[in-house]
């Protein structure tokens, strides 16, 4: 059984946990989702079976900084069919051809004109894109290519049932409360429609880290927002910004159900705690990562991070927006996404809240020299273990950069130790009274 121990409560059986955000990510495919409509509202229900989800509704026209609230987009079947009345394109079949918020249209074109809403993707001629006109009022259809090269001169009937009219903006809430009002900010988007790790690996994964750390008793309180990309995040901004100086850790969840190797994009701080910590786990996976500066393209991090706001959030992934093939295409699927890749990601998340939960500035009770440890049974504390010489070492670093300005994690990076090991060595410090938390 693969357990992480969090330190901040009960051992978690990953793996385990890793088929169940599998099983909502094959549950929720299906639906079509976008920044507005019934498919985020449906998938948000799916969620509420497992966390107490609260649902915001931001009306059509709503003023969000620069932005409005656009129109609420529902769509309920569209084809193209043949002359002969054979579909050879079928909503119902896969949600990503259509070109997502398409107008209603139901008309009969000849292929030339009806070409001119057609994509495709030629260098993936089995792969059928995803393409949006959230802000353009058009209609189109998308297909593979050689589905494309297929299509004879005829004809054709072209049908989609959709609506675009004033509604709501939806969003889910779900709030912790902690030991303080300083809060940790999760955040994952929800617009994408049957994408798996584009992102209804994050959707999932992120339920399911909430349902695990309600049980718990925690220094920190924990939002954790279900949003549209980018005009949803900007609209929780505008609606929450007198009380954005509370979050002081977070995190956006995104593309963390795939095979690549695990990235992290630092906050725009490019020094906050969250960016040290997630650092030093992946440092410490023994796994490839790696580690990419902030810029202001990606993800909603964009958004939390943009200057009026520069809140420390930063980005954890697999592989990032645009850099695996099969990204924002039909083949971004139930079998791309593996239980495996979600338990890793889970033990690296949890890792990363266990540093932040924890990360604690002490001061040294016998700062002048070092305190004899033997007379006090240090030393017996820890005999045994077969890495006694490493656990001396923790001892003595942590003595030495107690001085009420450095954290344990502070001392873990200086030390080149682990966080655990650091956190551990404390507390059995303490009880000697050797230590005294700040």
């Amino acid at each position: 059984m693969n357990t992480a121990n969090t330190k901040i409560g009960i051992e978690i059986d990953v793996n385990s946990v890793s088929q169940e955000i599998y099983q909502l990510i094959s549950a929720l495919y299906p639906i079509c989702r976008s920044i507005t409509g019934d498919g985020v509202r449906k998938t948000l229900n799916f969620v509420q079976q497992h966390i107490s989800l609260a649902l915001h509704e931001v009306k059509t026209g709503t003023p969000v900084f620069d932005w409005t609230v656009p129109k609420e987009w529902n769509i309920r079947d569209a084809y193209i069919k043949n002359s002969r009345g054979e579909k050879i394109i079928d909503f119902q079949k896969l949600n990503l051809h259509v070109l997502n918020y398409s107008l209603p249209v139901n008309q009969k074109i000849q292929l030339e004109e009806l070409k001119k809403h057609l994509i495709s993707i030629p260098d993936k001629p089995d792969w059928v894109p995803y393409r949006t006109s959230y802000y353009k009022e058009t209609w189109g259809f998308c297909l593979s290519h050689n589905q494309l090269l297929q299509i004879q001169d005829d004809e054709y009937e072209v049908y989609i049932d959709s609506t675009l009219e004033d509604g709501s903006l939806t969003y889910g809430e779900y709030f912790i409360p902690g030991e303080t009002d300083e809060e940790v900010l999760i955040s994952c988007h929800t617009c994408h429609p049957s994408l798996a790790n584009d992102n209804l690996a994050g959707i999932a994964l992120t339920t399911f880290l909430a349902q695990y750390l309600s049980q718990l008793k925690l220094k920190y309180s924990y939002r954790f927002i279900f949003i549209p990309g980018t005009i949803g995040s900007i609209t929780w901004l505008a609606r929450n910004e007198a009380n954005v100086d509370k979050i002081k850790h977070g995190l956006v969840v995104t593309c963390i159900g795939d095979p690549g190797k695990s990235h992290y994009k630092k906050s725009r701080r490019g020094n906050a705690e969250i960016d040290k910590a997630a650092i030093h786990v992946l440092q410490r996976s023994g796994q490839d990562f790696v580690i990419q500066e902030f810029s202001p393209y990606g993800y909603d991090e964009r958004q939390y991070c943009s200057p009026g706001f520069n809140l420390p959030v930063g980005c954890f992934m697999r592989s990032p927006h645009g850099t695996y093939p099969q990204y924002h295409t039909s083949a971004d699927n139930l079998e791309l996404v593996k239980p495996e890749y979600l338990a890793d990601s889970l033990t690296k998340f949890l890792a990363v809240l266990n540093i932040i939960e924890n990360n604690k500035k002490y001061l040294n009770q016998n700062p002048k020299c070092e305190p004899m440890l033997g007379k006090r049974g240090l030393y017996s504390a820890i005999g045994g273990q077969t890495d006694t010489k490493k656990r001396e070492l923790a001892m003595l670093w942590v003595l030495n950069m107690s001085d009420g300005e450095s954290s344990l994690l502070d001392i873990a990076e200086k030390s080149d130790l682990e966080f655990d090991l650091i956190k551990e060595t404390a507390d059995t410090l303490q009880q000697f009274n050797l230590l005294k938390e700040c």
